[in-house]
Parts: C-alpha cells; structure tokens; sequence
C-alpha cells in the first residue's frame, strides 16, 4: 500500500524540537543546493533558473510523497548527459516529453512493486556508467574552466576533445585563473570548517572579486552566468508544454523515438535514488519504501516539466548534508524547497553576477566525487570478467551514450552470470553404486553403499536446471548412452529451479525413452519443480510411480520397471 513517510512521521508525535531540528538542517541542505541546481541546469544545456525551479518543486514532492525520512530530491550532475543529448537531438519540446514519460515509467514501476530494481543492476555495470558521465561532465566544462569561448563546441566525446586542442592557443588567462582560484577554494575549504561547502564559498568570495575585477580593473574577458543566461525571476510559473512535432512526423512516432532516452532517465533516476535511500538506511537507521519512492520520483518528474524543470532524481550528497546537519523527516527536505523559492524570489537576480569559470570548477569537482576512480582502482582485484564489464560499460558511455552503455553492460553481466552458473552446476553419471547421503532413509539401501541394479544408469543434476544445462545433459547422456540399460534414473533433489528450456528437453528425453523402450524414473524432486512439472504435463507422461521423493525408492522403482520390461 503506498504510504509516503512525511504522513507517517507526523502522525507519531511529531515535536516542536523535532521540527526546529528539520528546518535548520533544510535551510543547510537549501544553501547547499543553490550553486549546486545553478551549476547542473547550466551543463544540461537548459539555464540557472531550471535548474533551481527542478531543485524547488521535484525537492518539495519527492519529500512530500517520498518513501525515505532524508531524501533530497532534485537535479543530479548524472542526469547532464542525458539531457544535454536529448536537447542537442530532440530539442527542449523533446526533452519536456521524455522527462513526463520516464515519470509516468518511474510511477508504474513503483506500482507494480519493482522498488527492488536496484539488486538487479550489477556493481560493476553502476561503477562503469557513474565514472563515463562523471569524465562526460569534466570534458563539457573545458570550454568555461580555459574561458575559451567556443560556441559550437561538437556534442561527441572524441570530437570535443578535439576541437578543444585545435583552440588551445585561445585560453583566457583571466578566467583559467578564476577556475584555478575556485578549485583550491574548494579543496582547501574542508580543512578549514566542514560545515559550509566549499562550492558556495567559492561562489561566494570569487563572485565579488570578479565584480572589481570588471568595475575597476578593466577586466572583461570574465563572463559571467548574466551574460549568457536569462536570470530567475519571480515565483516558477505553470505553463503547458509546447509538443511541437518534428516535420513530417506523427505523434506516435514521436514517441517512439523518445521512448529510448526516456527509458534511460526513468532507469537512471530509479538507480541513483535508490541507492541514495539505502545509503541513507545505513547512516541512519531507518527503512526506505523503495516503491513510494519510486511513486514519487515518477510524479516529480511528470509534474516539473509543466514549471520549466528538467529531469529529478535523489541527490546523494545532499541527502548525506541533511542526515550529518540532524534532518530526521521529510519537513528537512520540505524546508529545504521552500528556503529555495524564497532566495530564487527575492535574490534570484544575483545569479547573474557568478563567474562561469567558478561553476565550471565547481562541476569538475562535482565529476571528480562521482568518478570513484579508486572504486576502478580496487576492481581490479575483481574477477577480470567483472573488471571487463566495467571497461566496457565506461567506454561506451563516454564514447556513445549512457542508453547502449546500460543496454550492453547488462547483457554482458547477464552472459557472464549464465556462464558462471553454468560451470557450478554439475552432472554426474553413476553405474554400479552411489554413497548414500541425507535423502536416503531406511531399509536395505540405506546400508553401506547403495547399489544400482542391472541395466540402470544414475544421473544427478547439481543447481539449476534452465536452458544453459540442458544441452550439457544431453551431452552427457549420450557419452554414457553406449551401455545397455533399460531404466535412466534423474536424481534432482539440488534442483530448485527448472526453466521452459529444462522442461522441453526432459520432455524430449522421454519420448526418446519411450521410442527406444526405455523408461525415466526421478528422484528428488522439489515442491517447486514438481509443480512446474505436473503444469507441463511430464508428471503424467512419465507416470505417478517414476516421480520418487528418494534415491533409495527411485531405485527400488527402477528394479521393478526392469524385471516388468524383461519378462
């Protein structure tokens, strides 16, 4: 049942201290978040004041309806890609529609309980996407970090960088010192009080020094976010979207083309504030709603675009600023959206002022925290196969983009999982006798070692029975097919899975048996798959009796099919 945590926090004795604690840690998180929504509206290729409208109204309705205490939604720096692409493809018409779709993808996977999703996406495939965006991110800001002007600078990686080299010699002096200003700043700031981000002290002591700069030093080589940007001006204002169709082009296919980078946000967006939440837990103690958070990640993004905003999702630094400045609630993040749309109405002017090489330093430290390069560092100790897919998953996100990374990623991670789960099951081939074991129970067999009548062959299948193993028992029947027999004993008592392909091929292998006079006996057999069995009418082929619970049974079974078949 969807239960938002703000509802359930309030009904239990929610205090006057309990939510003075929450408003002081909102307010933090609220300063926090403004150089941080400026800086990750600029780099998506949309404006300062998107970004901070994303930061106000998802931030408001990710805690009002979100399944954490602590969450702090908002714009991400992993989300810059994506919408710089699908602004560069599809226009800003495009993106608005994507963002309304991945939420509606978003809400629905929250509906139908899929909140677990998180477990299903490998470690290395998560480590490989976070550090391509994070070098995505650092390679966008080269143009503002070296003030070099550029206007046309190329959307691929390789290009980029090229383009780059080719107007080295235009580097602004003056703004590469401001970058290098605003990146010590902010490394040194931590040392000095851990409280104030360094972001915003950078902000806060190069933005006036480039006013004097400009005012009584001449300097106007600077540019600042006013020269390029149109300022935040008053309260975000609701608008319906403009869904203007691409010449030549149906609304239905228009989706479709959109379905892709939409499902791209919709997975990001599930992934990053899921794993904020957990984190979340682990610093504080308590138990996310992984599908009410879903729900309001979904509504988040299909309500913000209708105010300018771009694509939200859980900010896992800003969270950690709330949980450390005492945020226990969902009012922390409710004061934090308001302490927001107050500064963006009464000082959102002065945005203008701040230096964009500042910002640009500001996002490469941001690409710095997300790379994880000792994370990369430490998987080499992984298993090479796992090291591989992280490569590969990072390489294709910077040199194409974060939709064929998942895609390819995933699929390989699911290549090297049916690999590996292929070579731990095993199949065994008996002749003359089997040691007995905790499956057999009494009388005679139960003695000593079990021995295997005349003309019967024991297998046993060791883990899952699916389509990876069934060709490898084939395989395996028909090197041991030489000698005479008349009864095939399958011990399954370790399969707890069979899947459609294990069910065909043992399918297979009794019409086999039967056009070769043979009979199949089987041993062991779980709840589970001898129910997936009796659904797939083997149980009734093979006849009640050939089902046995154990060894010592399916062999007496076995005996007796082969005095019937030899008299």
């Amino acid at each position: 049942m969807f239960q938002p945590k703000l509802f359930s926090v309030l009904r239990h004795h929610y205090t006057r201290k309990m939510f003075f604690t929450d408003a002081m840690a909102g307010v933090i998180v609220g300063i926090v978040a403004i150089p941080l929504a400026i800086a990750f509206g600029i780099a998506s290729g949309v404006g300062p004041t998107e970004g901070l409208v994303t930061a106000i109204i998802a931030g408001f309705i990710v805690s009002l309806l979100g399944g954490s205490n602590v969450q702090i939604g908002g714009p991400t720096g992993a989300f810059i890609v994506i919408v710089y692409g699908i602004i560069q493809q599809h226009g800003l018409s495009g993106l608005i529609l994507a963002t309304m779709m991945a939420g509606v993808m978003l809400v629905l996977m929250g509906a139908f309980k899929l909140g677990n999703i998180i477990k299903f996406v490998p470690y290395p495939v998560i480590v490989g996407f976070t550090g391509g965006i994070a070098l995505t991110i650092f390679s966008t800001q080269i143009n503002d970090l070296f003030g070099l002007g550029l206007t046309e600078v190329p959307g691929h990686f390789i290009e980029k960088w090229l383009y780059y080299f080719e107007h080295i010699k235009q580097v602004n002096w003056w703004a590469l010192g401001v970058s290098v200003a605003g990146l010590s700043v902010i490394a040194v700031s931590p040392k000095i009080s851990g409280k104030i981000p360094g972001a915003l002290v950078a902000i806060l002591l190069l933005t006036p020094a480039v006013l004097l700069l400009k005012e009584y030093g001449g300097v106007d080589a600077i540019q600042t976010i006013g020269d390029l940007y149109a300022l935040p001006q008053g309260l975000p204002a609701f608008r319906l979207p403009d869904f203007s169709l691409p010449a030549g082009m149906t609304f239905f296919a228009y989706l479709q083309s959109l379905f892709a980078p939409a499902f791209t946000i919709a997975m990001l967006g599930a992934i990053e504030s899921l794993l904020s939440a957990m984190v979340a837990d682990g610093a504080t103690g308590d138990k996310h709603d992984s599908n009410a958070e879903l729900v309001a990640q979904g509504v988040a993004n299909v309500v913000t675009p209708f105010f300018g905003g771009i694509p939200a999702t859980g900010a896992i630094a800003r969270t950690m600023t709330n949980i450390n400045n005492g945020g226990r609630s969902p009012v922390a993040g409710l004061v934090h959206a308001v302490f927001l749309l107050l500064m963006m109405v009464t000082l959102g002017y002065l945005v203008g002022y701040i230096p964009m090489p500042c910002l640009a330093a500001v996002l490469v430290v941001v690409a710095y925290n997300m790379s994880g390069w000792h994370t990369f560092v430490s998987m080499r100790k992984y298993p090479k196969s796992d090291f591989a897919v992280l490569l590969v998953t990072f390489f294709l996100t910077v040199i194409f983009d974060l939709t064929v990374a998942i895609e390819v990623g995933m699929l390989l991670a699911i290549v090297l999982f049916l690999k590996r789960t292929n070579e731990t099951t095993e199949i065994r081939s008996f002749h003359d006798e089997i040691i007995p074991n905790e499956d057999v129970t009494s009388g005679a067999f139960a003695e000593g070692k079990l021995v295997i009548p005349d003309k019967v062959e024991v297998y046993e299948i060791d883990g899952p029975y699916f389509f990876g193993i069934a060709n490898k028992f084939d395989d395996i029947m028909k090197s041991t097919g030489a000698r005479p027999c008349l009864v095939r004993v399958i011990r399954m008592r370790k399969v707890a899975f069979i899947d459609s392909t294990g069910l065909h091929n043992l399918e297979l292998l009794c019409q086999k048996a039967e056009r070769d006079r043979l009979r199949i006996v089987l041993s062991g057999v779980k709840p589970k798959v001898r129910y997936a069995l009796r659904k797939a009418g083997l149980i009734k082929m093979l006849g009640e009796p050939n089902v046995c619970p154990h060894i010592d049974l399916a062999l007496r079974r076995a005996a007796e099919v082969v005095r019937e078949l030899s008299a």
